[in-house]
């Protein structure tokens, strides 16, 4: 599919919602902008979320594992 866009002074480029549903693009989706021998590629990003752990949360985990540990001793005798 080919279609024409326009860059405001903002640099923000409109996808039409054609090309976007041909695409499965959804609002909030990232693109990755390449520049190819041809011109500007554009590919959907991969992005995974992460959790930053506090203190707090490490301190569950190993609570957490001290009492996995324990059961597990207890059925192995």
């Amino acid at each position: 599919m080919k279609t024409t866009l326009t860059i405001t002074e903002r640099g923000v480029i409109t996808l039409p919602a054609k090309l976007r549903q041909a695409m499965g693009l959804a609002a909030n989706d990232q693109l990755i902008a390449e520049t190819t021998p041809d011109g500007l590629l554009l590919k959907p990003a991969v992005t995974l979320p992460i959790e930053l752990y506090s203190d707090e949360r490490l301190r569950e985990f190993d609570a957490a594992e001290a009492e996995l540990a324990a059961v597990l001793k207890k059925k192995s005798r």
